[in-house]
């Protein structure tokens, strides 16, 4: 059984809850999921709704007529519009159309004639899980929530799953217990007034990308006011990250439009050759009201610092344990100058760029533009023109991709060309992983291409989908970090509504070799100033990464000592040692590692009190 560690406090920022259906025997298993501090929503007949734990501004509830909705997370909807909305609800799947209708980043839960529905964000930041417990189905919006009650541990073979550099769609959505089931961020669940038949039924679909630029512009524009304006129309002060960047430049100009305090925070990094204090110091000049605080480069922490000592407790295995330290760590700082919310410009990458796989089906549709195009792509990338022209005309289907992965997982790393142009970057496992763990991945693999079918049919929104989706696992995981710290995050970008105005442009408009960010550009003329639009680039960060994996290697070395995924048989910890000790060995520098780190960090968190059970396989 998974233990709660007595530092798991709930900050602002950790909504988190079970959800339960009206009826005696629901109201028996949600005793189940009492904990020292969880609250409760009642169901109008008394019994419980919502278990979890949250704070007020955090949530809100109308219950009207036999109708009950709530939302948990971040949206500026006021009461009486929500208790109006619920008046009119007439079936559940109404809800879907109410979710679209609203800014911000919610989880949204109703209950209607003794049905109850469940959805999260289509972005995947705000995630459903459920599961059968006592002849009750119960849905909850983190799955070690409902393992902790079933008692379960982990599955080995999503376990070896998770080892995959990288996980492909749709393996990285999996539950990690097999008696746990996830729901795409997609759908919605529906749990019947029995209590126990459920199914999922689909919210969300991307948008068509054939909104011209000028068109879109002014909708992303708005999309982003309402996004930001979300975190700070309640005034006090607010803090954001300013690398001086396109994506944070932007969020903090639009952060001083508004009625909070703004405290800006720029982390230079260590390579000479980093000229984020200088675009950010650019951007200070038209922000007089606006504190800065630009923290020693020298003082932050490294990729791979304390990689032993974490304890949070996460429902998978997140990569982001690599920089959860950096992440973390001026955060204390911000909220000593009174910061009561950090927003950070992540996602930006994902939604105001997008993938040149979009190029695979404009060449078809406009070959003259598109091989102008691609000449660009070329010399910006590096592709040879040989490896281009394969990777535009392979023209397998999704499923078919996948299933050619599941057989070349020892093969070298996939060149960036056949990434960038195809459906994604194809997966690999590496010398210090066990044939075991390769038996399993690719048994998944397989499994998965028999039915698979793509987030999109065009290979470019797909990409787009993926990275999205990819982006969201990491980042709901830091949030819950950053929570426990005092000082919650949002990430303003990855709201569904500013998800879809970016990705409805043309995407001849949206990825191009020729301009950086064209969206974002385009999008902020008029509120960040020109000279702030016109970078064209953005710090790596490549030093302090390298410097992390020679500083850091006696813990590297320690973490494989009494390896858990050794013990399981999916690592040679030995060679992960040898690898410890030399690392400036090939491939390290390529973050091939930090799959195999995640899942051994994640299940040393799970054991961490308590004396290990091995996983059921």
């Amino acid at each position: 059984m998974t233990e709660l560690h007595e530092s798991a406090g709930t900050g602002p920022g950790d909504a988190h809850f079970a959800v339960f259906t009206d009826r005696a025997d629901a109201a028996a298993v949600a005793r189940s999921f009492a904990r020292p501090g969880s609250r409760t929503l009642a169901h109008p007949s008394g019994r419980p709704w919502l278990v979890g734990h949250w704070h007020d501004d955090e949530v809100l509830v109308a219950h009207a007529g036999g109708a009950s909705v709530a939302l948990v997370g971040c949206c500026p909807v006021d009461v009486g519009e929500l208790l109006r909305r619920t008046a009119r609800l007439r079936d559940l799947a109404e809800l879907g159309t109410l979710a679209r209708s609203l800014p911000g980043s919610f989880h949204l839960v109703g209950a209607l004639d003794g049905r109850v529905r469940v959805q999260g964000t289509a972005s995947g930041l705000r995630l459903v899980f459920h599961a059968e417990i006592d002849g009750v189905r119960v849905a909850a919006s983190r799955a070690d929530t409902l393992a902790t009650v079933l008692n379960l541990e982990p599955d080995v073979a999503e376990l070896a799953v998770r080892l995959l550099w990288p996980a492909p769609y749709p393996l990285f959505e999996t539950s990690m217990w097999r008696d746990i089931t996830a729901v795409a961020p997609h759908d919605a669940m529906l749990v019947a007034a029995d209590g126990r038949t459920v199914r999922h039924t689909r919210w969300w679909t991307p948008p068509e990308p054939d909104r011209p630029l000028a068109e879109a512009a002014p909708l992303i524009r708005e999309a982003l006011e309402e996004a930001v304006g979300a975190r700070t129309r309640q005034g006090g002060v607010v803090s954001c990250d300013l690398s001086g960047g396109l994506d944070s430049t932007s969020v903090c100009f639009l952060a001083d439009r508004s009625a909070a305090h703004v405290v800006a925070s720029t982390w230079p990094g260590r390579d000479p050759a980093d000229t984020d204090l200088h675009w950010a110091e650019r951007a200070i000049g038209h922000l007089p009201d606006v504190e800065h605080v630009v923290w020693d480069p020298d003082a932050s922490p490294l990729v791979y610092e304390d990689l032993l000592g974490i304890d949070d407790l996460l429902d998978e295995p997140t990569i982001g344990v690599m920089d959860r330290s950096r992440v973390l760590h001026h955060l204390p700082g911000l909220a000593a100058r009174g910061s009561r919310l950090h927003l950070t410009g992540i996602g930006g990458d994902h939604v105001a760029w997008c993938s040149e796989a979009y190029y695979h089906r404009l060449l078809r549709t406009r070959p003259l533009f598109a091989l102008r195009q691609m000449r660009g792509f070329r010399a910006l990338w590096q592709w040879p023109l040989g490896g281009t022209v394969r990777a535009l005309a392979d023209s397998r289907p999704y499923g078919k991709w996948l299933a050619d992965t599941a057989r070349r997982l020892r093969d070298p790393s996939p060149t960036t060309v056949a990434t960038g142009l195809g459906w994604g970057m194809a997966p690999r496992l590496f010398d210090w992983m066990t044939p075991e763990a390769e038996r399993l991945a690719r048994r998944a693999l397989l499994g998965a291409a028999a039915t698979a079918s793509p987030l999109h049919p065009d290979r470019g929104m797909h990409s787009d989908l993926e990275q999205i989706r990819s982006c969201t696992r990491i980042i709901r995981q830091w949030d819950r970090m950053a929570a426990r710290t005092g000082l919650p995050m949002a990430s303003p970008f990855l709201d569904d509504r500013v998800i879809e105005a970016c990705l409805a442009v043309r995407p001849s408009e949206r990825v191009s070799p020729w301009r950086y960010k064209p969206v974002l550009s385009t999008a902020m003329r008029g509120i960040v100033p020109e000279e702030c639009l016109r970078r064209s680039n953005k710090a790596t960060a490549s030093m302090d990464a390298a410097n992390g994996l020679r500083e850091h290697r006696a813990d590297l070395v320690a973490l494989w000592e009494g390896s858990r995924l050794a013990e399981l048989g999916l690592v040679d910890a030995a060679e992960l040692r040898r690898l410890a000790v030399r690392p400036a060995s090939r491939g390290l520098s390529d973050a091939i590692l930090y799959s195999t780190i995640a899942a051994e960090v994640w299940l040393r968190g799970l054991t961490r009190g308590r004396t290990p059970a091995v996983p059921r396989s």
